[in-house]
């Protein structure tokens, strides 16, 4: 990978359990968890005696050099050398989405590989010693206490937990779990406690004169959800199942798995490349770890499954509608039951007596608490989102349904998504002054977007509708769909091809991302040059770093950047419009996971990092496989 990542992926497996690199080099700084707060973890190399870091900083200790590093889908690999040997280190989670036990087992792995650079034999071991900081919300927050885990034979473990175990007590944004316990395994070696920079710690130790050794870390949360009152148990352990079984399993499937993931590693790399470049694989490698490992899997009690995410850095709010629209490319193409689990619980919430509108809620709760709508304090009429939460659902339902080729989901809630529609033909070809899904940029009336959110939402419904052999109707909603499309070409048009931020505003841009559902379902509410001289206006408005979200600020949205880039004709069209968002996770200051919001001129982060709708990035993918 050429791209410079802004901070690279180790241990990606859920809101709490995220373990990165904000460094170049993997023994520059310490570990820390998404928010950039410590989840110290070091690791040590032992050549013949003489002992050197190669993960984290232990105090006074000399580091091996670092000499390359490649990133895929799901592994992370560094490689160091030392005049006697050359160390490679392999991060591997196994979030394969067309497994859902294995994609919400808590567990990812540390290969590491010695071989001798001199010729000589030598005697060769590797540590890792992990801290307090994994099982807590802050070091020192309360005691903690180690115990040996029993695994299969072969194996050796420990987990760290807090001693004052209070599952579920809260949730919140810039906070880690303090609930349940970290573990730490390994094979053919031995774990034991340790303090570590003044804390409680876990080592493991392993031999690798034979050339490996292999860790593996895992955590057992307990409880993962609070779901309208239910606690729920992860997907993995749903059944009764033990963080024991989990680590036993997962070290007698690694080869396997390894496998596995380098396929499919492979395959995403290849299929984006094609679709839009070498850069745009990439971008794709980079963030799909990002994407996957910011939602949690569990299961309603009807068995139902439930892919939540996380608003990371944003305020927290769980089921996000506007942040589970722009991800959904992502799961569309690998596993689009997880597309119906982002929704169930805003179905399940707007169907409650606490919810008095006749359009969709923003949220289902603040993570890990799904106890309702916490955003606009509730049900507060003042920050709602309706006509933005309305076309999400009814886009998501659409994209969902299209991609199983069967609309039984879309009938369980028909009369839901119709009264949202009713909502939509009322409001939206001109919507009144509201918020949309870039919240940050404030309140605006007419807003031109908003519009085609409504339009694309109303086509939504018509394609629901005739897959389930309502045709008379289904033509309708898509007369009334088509009608407004033509308002809005008329009212949006700035008379040069280009089209308004709002209606009332000549001379204004936006991002149009939006109307690439009209691409991606085939509905052609708008006519193909519409789309194209739209695209064609945003290169005089191009910053180093790409194009800005609207002509009020500097800043951009990384998924709308790639969504407007879909509407380019060709493979290379397209991979010139995204380079500029490569460089700008390239070159800027910003480390951290990969941001969505920044500044086109300096490529700074504005806000929002680690977030799921990275998975908008995979959009290009998409086409021909909905239409």
């Amino acid at each position: 990978m050429k791209l410079r990542a802004p901070a690279v992926p180790l241990i990606t497996i859920d809101p709490y359990f995220s373990v990165w690199s904000f460094s170049d080099r993997l023994n520059d700084s310490n570990p820390v968890h998404w928010t950039g707060k410590p989840n110290t973890i070091q690791g040590v190399l032992q050549i013949d005696g003489e002992e050197f870091a190669f993960w984290g900083v232990p105090d006074g200790m000399p580091r091996l050099e670092q000499t390359g590093l490649e990133i895929d889908a799901l592994s992370t690999c560094y490689t160091f050398t030392h005049p006697k040997v050359k160390l490679t280190t392999r991060f591997l989670s196994p979030l394969l989405m067309e497994d859902p036990a294995l994609l919400s087992r808590p567990v990812s792995f540390l290969e590491l590989t010695a071989e001798s650079q001199d010729g000589q034999p030598h005697q060769i071991s590797a540590r890792v010693a992990a801290s307090e900081e994994l099982c807590l919300n802050t070091r020192g927050q309360s005691p903690v206490e180690s115990l040996p885990l029993a695994l299969g034979e072969g194996l050796s473990g420990m987990k760290l937990q807090n001693t004052v175990q209070r599952p579920l007590h809260e949730s919140g944004d810039d906070i880690r779990i303090d609930w349940g316990a970290f573990c730490l395994a390994v094979q053919n070696g031995q774990v034991c406690p340790i303090e570590l920079e003044g804390m409680s710690a876990i080592e493991a130790s392993a031999d690798l004169s034979q050339g490996n050794a292999l860790f593996a870390f895992g955590y057992d949360d307990v409880e993962s959800l609070v779901y309208f009152g239910a606690h729920l148990k992860s997907y993995w352990n749903k059944d009764g199942r033990r963080i024991e079984d989990a680590l036993t399993d997962a070290f007698a499937e690694y080869e396997t798995l390894r496998e596995r993931c380098r396929e499919f590693s492979r395959k995403l790399s290849e299929d984006a490349a094609a679709a839009g470049g070498e850069q745009y694989a990439e971008l794709l490698s980079l963030a799909y770890r990002q994407a996957v490992a910011a939602h949690k899997l569990a299961v309603d009690e009807n068995g139902e499954i439930l892919w939540v995410s996380k608003e990371c850095f944003s305020n927290g709010c769980a089921a996000t509608v506007d942040v589970s629209y722009p991800s959904i490319p992502l799961f569309l193409l690998y596993n689009p039951e997880l597309v119906k689990g982002m929704m169930r619980p805003i179905f399940r919430y707007a169907a409650s007596e606490v919810w008095p509108f006749d359009f969709a809620p923003h949220d289902a709760g603040q993570f890990p608490l799904l106890n309702g709508q916490v955003y606009a304090n509730g049900t507060d009429p003042k920050d709602q989102m309706p006509v933005e939460e309305c076309g999400n659902m009814l886009v998501m339902m659409a994209a969902v349904c299209l991609a199983e080729k069967d609309a039984s989901f879309a009938k369980e809630h028909l009369d839901t998504l119709k009264l949202w529609t009713k909502y939509l033909l009322r409001y939206g070809a001109d919507p009144e002054n509201q918020l949309c899904t870039d919240d940050f940029a404030g309140h605006l009336a007419h807003n031109c977007n908003l519009s085609l959110k409504a339009i694309m939402g109303i086509g939504g419904l018509s394609i629901l509708l005739s897959m389930l052999g309502e045709a008379e109707e289904a033509a309708k909603y898509l007369e009334s769909a088509r009608s407004m499309a033509a308002q809005w070409i008329q009212n949006a048009a700035n008379g040069d091809g280009s089209f308004r931020l709002s209606f009332d505003q000549p001379g204004s841009f936006s991002m149009k991302y939006n109307a690439v559902w009209d691409k991606l379902f085939g509905l052609n509410l708008f006519p193909a040059e519409v789309l194209r001289s739209e695209f064609q206006s945003y290169s005089s408005h191009t910053n180093r770093y790409g194009l800005p979200l609207d002509n009020r600020a500097d800043y951009t949205k990384s998924d709308w950047l790639v969504w407007c880039a879909s509407y380019a004709e060709s493979p290379e069209e397209f991979a010139a419009f995204i380079a500029p968002l490569w460089q700008a996770y390239h070159e800027s200051e910003s480390r951290v996971p990969l941001t969505d919001w920044y500044d086109t001129k300096t490529g700074k982060q504005i806000g929002f990092q680690n977030r799921t709708v990275q998975g908008g990035l995979f959009i290009r993918l998409l086409e021909g496989r909905l239409a």
